[in-house]
């Protein structure tokens, strides 16, 4: 097998898993991220506009060239917008780690990145750290230093409650 068939096959291998995902999540329209573009754009560079003629069908080659000058002109250029899926996930773990620091002050940074693992985003320690720093909260036992009375208040009316919560069950269980 040459050089060029190999093109062929990664080319064909890079649009049939993103057509795979677009059914999977739209139904049938097509709607790509630009990781997906990226993709398209750098296999469908290597193929050439002939190549792309004979085995490009989600999009025109015109389209997979277009994308492909973008990406070059970017390199070039300090306009490095396009945002990855990465850098989106980032921005919704960044949020969740500001809610669970302020939220709950005695959790550390590896209680909260094992609540960001149970709820599907695989992140380090340290990446929580460096968040919570940049934000300017402080580590855990800092932070419980510096709980008010109406916070202290707070968490022990809900400690009642749940106390309060289970005998009433265990005696419901019990009856």
């Amino acid at each position: 097998m040459n050089r060029k068939q190999q093109d062929v096959i990664d080319y064909l291998h890079a649009e049939n898993e993103i057509l795979k995902e677009q059914f999977e999540k739209k139904g049938g329209k097509l709607d790509l991220s630009n990781t997906q573009r990226r993709k398209l754009a750098m296999k469908g560079k290597k193929l050439g506009r002939k190549g792309l003629m004979q085995y490009a069908s989600i999009v025109t080659p015109d389209t997979i060239l277009r994308w492909h000058r973008k990406l070059v002109a970017l390199k070039y250029t300090a306009k490095r917008r396009i945002k990855t899926d990465r850098q989106q996930e980032m921005e919704v773990v960044k949020e969740l780690c500001l809610k669970f620091a302020e939220e709950n002050p005695s959790w550390g940074y590896g209680r909260i990145q094992g609540a960001l693992a149970n709820l599907g985003y695989e992140v380090c320690d340290t990446t929580v750290g460096n968040i919570l720093r940049a934000a300017g909260i402080p580590p855990a036992e800092d932070r419980m230093k510096k709980s008010t009375w109406t916070e202290h208040d707070s968490a022990e009316m809900v400690h009642r409650r749940c106390a309060r919560r289970d005998v009433n069950a265990g005696a419901l269980r019990a009856a």
